[in-house]
């Protein structure tokens, strides 16, 4: 928004009112914009949260399977212990 266009450069300097308003209009709109930006960043953390959350529950999926795989390797190498020593 331009400040005050009715008024000339000279009566704008002079004029303490128009001035005060282009500052607030200034103000008004950094802080809309300041709003906007911190929307868009809620969406990206909850975005991020989210994907976090799926990673872990990947991540505990795939150290029960492996735990899993240990056992049984185990287990077989057991088994094949008693057929060598038999």
């Amino acid at each position: 928004m331009s400040p005050a266009p009715h008024l000339s450069p000279d009566q704008r300097e002079i004029d303490p009112l128009a001035s005060l308003e282009e500052r607030i209009t200034r103000a008004a709109e950094l802080v809309s914009n300041l709003r906007a930006e911190k929307a868009d960043l809620q969406v990206q953390l909850r975005s991020a949260l989210e994907d976090r959350d799926s990673y872990r529950q990947e991540l505990d999926e795939l150290r029960s399977e492996r735990k899993q795989v240990r056992t049984r390797i185990e287990k077989l190498l057991g088994q094949m212990d008693l057929l060598s020593t038999t």
